[in-house]
C-alpha cells in the first residue's frame, strides 16, 4: 500500500508536477558531498545538542552574514518561522505590543508575530522594490504605536542594513529582518537582526532549518537557550523555552552546501543574467528593482495585464508559475481582522494592492536550460499579446 500524500502541501514547492518546466526545483547536496560529514558524525557519535558540526557551521555562517565591524552570531533552529518567533520572543516584548510588517510578504511572518502574543500592523510596500523601506515604515510610526518592525527581504532582495540601523537607534524601536530566502547577501547591522530560512526552495536550502542572527552576543544567547528549553547550565532560567535545535545531519547538509555555493551561485546568476536579456525584450513586463548582478531567490515580475490569465496561458504550454506572497496577507480569512495603515494613515495600501494583480512568478533554479528560459519568454510574450 502506497502512502497517502498529504492534503496539504506547501504551494512553493511541487511535489509532482505535470509541467514540463517546473517553476521551482531545489538544489542540495549529492549522497557523495555528504559522505565524509556522515563518517565524522558516526565516528563522535554526537548527533545533535550543539555538536561539534553544527558549530562549524555555525561559524562559517558567522562570516557570511556580519557586516565588517560587527561581526555576527548565527544560531541555528529548526525553521525560518521558529527563527523569527524566537527573535521576537527574545527581544521581550509585552504581551499585546504591536508590530509593523509589509502586507506583502509569506504568511509566517505574520503568524510568527501572532504566535508570539503581539499584533501585527500591516503596511504598503515600495512599488519598485516591493520591500518596506524606513522611510513607509517612518510614514506609518506616525500613526500606530509599534515596538518592532519586521521588514521582509523580497525574493532575496537586500535591505539597506545601515539605514535600518538609524532607524532604530534613533526610534529606539527594534528592528528583526524576515530574511528567509536572503542567507549569504543580507547582512544584519550593529541593531537590525535577521531571521534567515534553510528551506529546500531557498538557494541555500538544507532541506528543513533555519537561523537567527544578531551582531548582539547576549540576543544570539538568549536565543540559544531558548532553542533548548530554556536551560542554563542544567536549570531553567528562561520560562519561554522550547526545543528547536538543529541535528548534526542537517548541518552536515548545511556544511556540504556551503561547500558547493559558489558554483551554485554562479550558475543562478548565470541563469539570471540570461532571464534578464530574455525579460527586456517584452514591453511592458517590469522585474523587481534591486537586481543587477546579483540573482534573486525566484524570479517574479510585474505583467501590464491580469496575472491570473498569463499564469494559465503558460500552464496551457506546459510552464509551471507561482503568485509568490500573494494573495496580500489581508485578503486570507485568518488575517481579515488585522490593522491597516496606509502612507497617509488610512486602511488602504495601494502598492500592495495594485501589486497583487500584476505580479508573477516564472521558472528559476539551476536546471533551466538556456532554451528553457527562450521558451518562457516566448510563452509570456504570446500570452500578453493574446
Amino acid at each position: 500500500m502506497s502512502p497517502r500524500q498529504p492534503s496539504i502541501l506547501f504551494q512553493g514547492l511541487s511535489y509532482a508536477s505535470k509541467h514540463s518546466i517546473r517553476c521551482l526545483v531545489p538544489d542540495l547536496p549529492p549522497a557523495s558531498a555528504l559522505l565524509a560529514y556522515l563518517g565524522r558524525i558516526e565516528n563522535n557519535r554526537w548527533y545533535t545538542n550543539f555538536g561539534p558540526l553544527l558549530l562549524e557551521y555555525e561559524n562559517r555562517l558567522n562570516k557570511m552574514t556580519g557586516v565588517a565591524d560587527a561581526g555576527a552570531q548565527c544560531v541555528t533552529v529548526s525553521s525560518g518561522t521558529v527563527a523569527l518567533e524566537l527573535g521576537i520572543t527574545a527581544l521581550g516584548f509585552p504581551r499585546g505590543s504591536r508590530v509593523l510588517l509589509p502586507a506583502f510578504t509569506f504568511p509566517a511572518t505574520v503568524l510568527a508575530v501572532l504566535r508570539c502574543g503581539l499584533e501585527p500592523v500591516l503596511c504598503d510596500v515600495c512599488p519598485e522594490t516591493w520591500t518596506l523601506t524606513p522611510d513607509i515604515a517612518l510614514a506609518a510610526l506616525q500613526h500606530r504605536d509599534c515596538k518592532l518592525i519586521l521588514p521582509v527581504v523580497t525574493f532575496g532582495h537586500t535591505l539597506p542594513t545601515d539605514a535600518w540601523d538609524y532607524l532604530a537607534q534613533s526610534t529606539g524601536i527594534s528592528v528583526l529582518f524576515d530574511a528567509a530566502c536572503g542567507l549569504s547577501f543580507q547582512q544584519v547591522g550593529r541593531s537590525a537582526n535577521a531571521a534567515f530560512s534553510l528551506h529546500a526552495t531557498k538557494p541555500l536550502g538544507i532541506g528543513e532549518g533555519g537561523v537567527f542572527a544578531t551582531s548582539n552576543e547576549a540576543l544570539a544567547e538568549r536565543v540559544r537557550r531558548i532553542t533548548n528549553f530554556g536551560f542554563d547550565w542544567g536549570v531553567v532560567t528562561y520560562p519561554g523555552g522550547t526545543n528547536a535545535k538543529l541535528s548534526e545531519y542537517a548541518a552536515a547538509v548545511g556544511l556540504a552546501q556551503l561547500d558547493r555555493w559558489p558554483d551554485l551561485l554562479s550558475r543562478r546568476l548565470s541563469r539570471w543574467l540570461k532571464y534578464r536579456s530574455v525579460l527586456s525584450q517584452l514591453p511592458g513586463v517590469r522585474i523587481q528593482g534591486g537586481f543587477d548582478q546579483r540573482p534573486p531567490a525566484v524570479v517574479s515580475v510585474h505583467l501590464p495585464v491580469n496575472a491570473d490569465r498569463v499564469a494559465s496561458a503558460l500552464a496551457a504550454a506546459g510552464i509551471e508559475t507561482r503568485r509568490w506572497y500573494l494573495p496580500p496577507l489581508y485578503h486570507h480569512p485568518s488575517f481579515a481582522g488585522i490593522d491597516l495603515v496606509g502612507p497617509g494613515g488610512e486602511k488602504r495600501l495601494p502598492a500592495t494592492d495594485e501589486i497583487a494583480g500584476h505580479n508573477l512568478g516564472l521558472p528559476f533554479h539551476t536546471y533551466l536550460s538556456d532554451d528553457d528560459i527562450d521558451r518562457v519568454g516566448a510563452a509570456l510574450g504570446a500570452a500578453l499579446k493574446s
